[in-house]
């Protein structure tokens, strides 16, 4: 491929919902984070191509005591990033909670702390819009039946400039169901072009539906729509929700994301331009392009959100996040290199579906190999700690210390409706207590489990099916526990953590 086209996805791993905002020379981007913490990642880029992994906007779940176990399909869902008043502002709905909102006056923080803008159950994809042409500023958002029983419909508010509180009760400005064909009508971005109101959003369903566009002359409507990207002939299926962003030179582009099993919503670039008519057409004429010449912007190198961690001073990189919110203690600094994590102690350690204590990271997209070295400090048997791959099924490979105080490699795995884990493979001795272990994902996310006790590297189990885990993708973890009881339980000590191509 030459160095003035680009492939998409052009993140290919799970961030799920995009949006874009550019300021200035720079393009961010935020994604839905669910229930895992931090939230609202923070990604930069300088031509809309490479992308990195900058800084979350959001710390903790709140309230706290409704994060302190995992909760997959709740918290941050689909988010709107804007720049408004030398401020960056995200807005995303809690399906149990309303819409809320969090600002900054950088895109690195100090973000404030969550503010609810729109107390509600199922009130998701909140989009504010503050029109220059006339001062005022809009919300708009839809539907989660599961909590309201309300979809495919959009209602439009007035809202406050400072972006703090809404002005009416609400109206709805489009009806999904008065328009032939369309069905689950979700995800919209708001923006005003050309004397026009315009709403980009989606419809049909996350895995076979299409991108939609409506305007209108006034924001509470009437609306007139029409399809403006969908799969046709391409192996793009959906494709869905996303944002348009115009560069420094007025070209306009649009990111979306594409739902692919385990490994989650993908993230595709598509040219934008404005017919004759004055509506966009997205894509190759509204199909999804596979590769296509990079936007007029100035040339960057290579770059993606990173993957690999070393843990200097014990602390992990951005990429990770924990499947709720953290507590004190299960990862501790120290002088050398190197992830720490303590032994926490649980009733349930035999599904690590339910656990808080799990740190991970998505899965990419293509085939490669996560390699990690493990050494088990925990005296305590039945301490185990190790690699997985989690999802409604899941599987993970590391150690586990015995009643008879020998530690051994053990490589287990749970089906989607299996409560408990077992045995993928017969346990081995690991007479150091360390072990190098490595997972090889291929094509359809099917993964083989290796170890290495000194010996060489051998292969664990039969191959195990990645899937995906309710709203998001496959994720990697790492974890360490402990059974359930009284003080300490020691701790896991993981190294030089790697993600390699196949």
């Amino acid at each position: 491929m030459t160095a003035d086209v680009y492939r998409n996805p052009v993140l290919n791993a799970d961030w799920s919902d995009p949006d874009v905002v550019r300021v200035g020379d720079d393009f961010y981007l935020t994604a839905s984070t669910f229930g895992r913490a931090p939230g609202l990642p923070l990604l930069h880029s300088r031509d809309l191509v490479n992308w990195t992994l900058i800084g979350h906007a959001l710390e903790r779940l709140e309230p706290a005591p409704e994060f302190t176990e995992p909760r997959h399909d709740c918290g941050v869902w689909a988010p709107s990033l804007r720049h408004h008043d030398d401020r960056f502002w995200i807005f995303w709905g809690d399906p149990d909670r309303g819409i809320l909102q969090v600002n900054a006056p950088e895109i690195r923080g100090p973000w404030t702390r969550p503010h609810l803008v729109k107390a509600g159950k199922g009130l998701i994809d909140p989009c504010p819009l503050w029109d220059d042409e006339t001062g005022e500023a809009y919300l708009v958002h839809a539907w989660a039946r599961s909590r309201s029983g309300v979809k495919n419909r959009l209602t439009g508010h007035r809202m406050h400039p400072h972006g703090t509180e809404l002005l009416d009760e609400g109206k709805v400005i489009v009806d999904g169901d008065r328009i032939p064909g369309w069905f689950t009508l979700e995800g919209p971005k708001l923006y005003r072009h050309d004397g026009w109101f315009w709403i980009l959003a989606p419809a049909g369903g996350v895995e076979t539906g299409w991108q939609g566009a409506l305007r209108s002359r006034a924001f509470f409507g009437p609306y007139e729509e029409r399809i403006v990207l969908e799969q046709k002939d391409t192996d793009v299926n959906g494709p869905h929700q996303g944002g348009w962003v115009r560069t420094p030179s007025g070209e306009d582009w649009f990111l979306h994301f594409q739902q692919r099993g385990a490994y989650g919503r993908v993230v595709h670039l598509q040219p934008m331009r404005w017919g004759a008519d004055g509506w966009p057409v997205l894509g190759s004429d509204g199909a999804p392009v596979a590769v296509h010449r990079k936007p007029d912007l100035p040339p960057q190198p290579t770059a993606a959100p990173a993957t690999d961690d070393d843990f200097p001073g014990g602390r992990f990189g951005r990429q990770w996040s924990w499947t709720a919110n953290p507590q004190d203690g299960w990862a501790t600094q120290h002088s050398g290199d190197g992830l720490r994590l303590a032994c926490v102690r649980s009733a349930h350690a035999h599904d690590l579906r339910g656990l808080p204590n799990i740190l991970t990271q998505r899965l990419p997209g293509t085939p490669c190999a996560i390699e990690v070295e493990l050494r088990l400090d925990s005296a305590e048997p039945g301490a185990r700690a190790g690699l997985a791959v989690l999802g409604d099924a899941f599987g993970w490979i590391g150690l586990q210390r015995g009643t008879d105080g020998e530690v051994r490699v053990v490589h287990r795995f749970a089906e989607a409706v299996a409560r408990r884990e077992r045995d993928a493979e017969h346990p081995r001795l690991a007479p150091e207590g360390r072990v190098r272990l490595r997972i090889e994902v291929g094509a359809g996310a099917r993964c083989r489990f290796f170890h290495d006790v000194g010996d060489g590297p051998r292969a664990s189990g039969p191959v195990f099916a990645a899937t995906p885990w309710r709203w998001v993708g496959a994720l990697l973890g790492l974890f360490a526990l402990a059974p359930a009881g009284q003080g300490h339980a020691g701790a896991a000590t993981f190294a030089q953590f790697r993600v390699s191509a196949l």
